[in-house]
């Protein structure tokens, strides 16, 4: 005869479970007393409910968002419960962690964690798509290739993303908790939406935006194969949800600061083309450099017919990085010639001394620096 109270494998239900009210995390312990007295008046929780009356073996809690089922005899299931604070060391006498009763490790963490900004270590970088090429599964399902594998130290990123099926994102509204973003369309089209920046919007081949700190947007929907260039810093940002906010916000301010920074929509169609630092290129500037306060820049180069190549240049950047759009050209660093093709890139250190050579007549050069004007050494 089958135990109907025990748990049997399987897919489980076909259809959506309704009239749930909550979930309820399991937590063991060995004696039920100590650890309830722990949560209860240490911790801040609730009792919601407790059995049998005459030996208490369950209690049921609740607090912080949180429902706790803790259960005399069960495995101790958690190992750890972090307790969102708004500032940690100021929760209590300034310890965070503690360990209850029943050797569940508290600790008492950030609700809002606050952006850290690593030491920049730069190393010269040249990634190459015919022979590098490794794509990983990322946020919301979309492809991303690690343009900088040693990140300077942790300080930058800068990743080839690819959105392998056409159609809706499974994307939600966010922000992240950066320095600088950057966000070039490399082939096909991404339609988005931006706090205060009115109704979506397409970003084809070429265009640019910069995501200005804490930004609320989203990604909504692509062709097949769409793919970006992002770059940004720090390289291990936060990304945070915004399940309130609803986008497109009924109110635009385009001019609005953001932490420092404007929101820009750069459209590769109506772009203008003026000379660049070096002769033989011209460049045509987003407009980051001026929404960032000098912070950052970002341009597209192009060859100027006629012309053989640059002079060598090395200047004191905090960063700089070069990724062939379309055509092919010859970087050539301390005396040695690389030749790049599309979709590779390098990224240069301010002890590199390098010039371009060999450009191909259909070449686009995207150019990331920090800060916006480069100086030479």
């Amino acid at each position: 005869m089958t135990n109907t109270s025990e748990p049997r494998p399987g897919p489980g239900p076909t259809l959506p479970i309704t009239g749930v009210r909550s979930a309820q995390v399991l937590m063991g312990c060995e004696a039920l007393e100590p650890s309830l007295s722990f949560f209860v008046q240490t911790l801040g929780f609730r009792i919601d409910a407790i059995f049998p009356a005459d030996d208490p073996g369950v209690a049921m809690l609740s607090g912080h968002g949180l429902h706790l089922r803790l259960t005399r005899g069960a495995p101790r299931g958690l190992e750890a419960l972090y307790l969102l604070c708004d500032d940690p060391a100021a929760a209590t006498d300034g310890q965070t962690r503690f360990t209850a009763p029943n050797g569940v490790r508290i600790e008492l963490v950030a609700a809002d964690p606050a952006m850290t900004l690593p030491t920049t270590r730069q190393s010269l970088v040249l990634t190459r798509a015919a022979t590098d090429t490794q794509w990983c599964v990322g946020r919301a399902g979309m492809r991303y290739r690690d343009l900088l594998p040693g990140r300077h130290g942790g300080a930058f990123i800068a990743s080839h993303i690819r959105i392998l099926d056409g159609g809706p994102v499974p994307d939600y509204v966010h922000f992240h908790k950066i320095r600088f973003q950057t966000i070039v369309c490399r082939k096909g089209w991404v339609r988005v939406v931006y706090e205060g920046q009115g109704e979506p919007f397409v970003m084809y081949a070429g265009d640019c935006v910069l995501q200005p700190p804490e930004i609320r947007h989203r990604v909504l929907e692509s062709s097949a194969g769409a793919e970006v260039v992002e770059l940004g810093t720090p390289a291990q940002h936060i990304t945070m949800a915004d399940h309130t906010m609803a986008l497109p916000t009924p109110d635009q301010y385009p001019q609005r600061d953001f932490g420092g920074q404007r929101f820009v929509r750069h459209i590769a169609a109506e772009g203008t083309w003026l000379p660049w630092r070096m002769d033989g290129f011209e460049m045509r500037d987003t407009g980051i450099g001026a929404a960032t306060a000098g912070l950052a820049g970002v341009r597209v180069l192009r060859p100027i017919p006629g012309h053989s190549g640059t002079e060598r240049q090395q200047h004191a950047t905090e960063f700089c990085f070069y990724f062939v759009l379309n055509g092919q050209l010859t970087v050539e660093v301390d005396g040695q010639p690389l030749a790049l093709a599309s979709d590779d890139g390098i990224t240069v250190t301010d002890t590199t001394a390098y010039r371009f050579s060999a450009a191909s007549p259909d070449l686009e050069l995207l150019e990331v620096t920090l800060p916006a004007l480069v100086e030479p050494l």
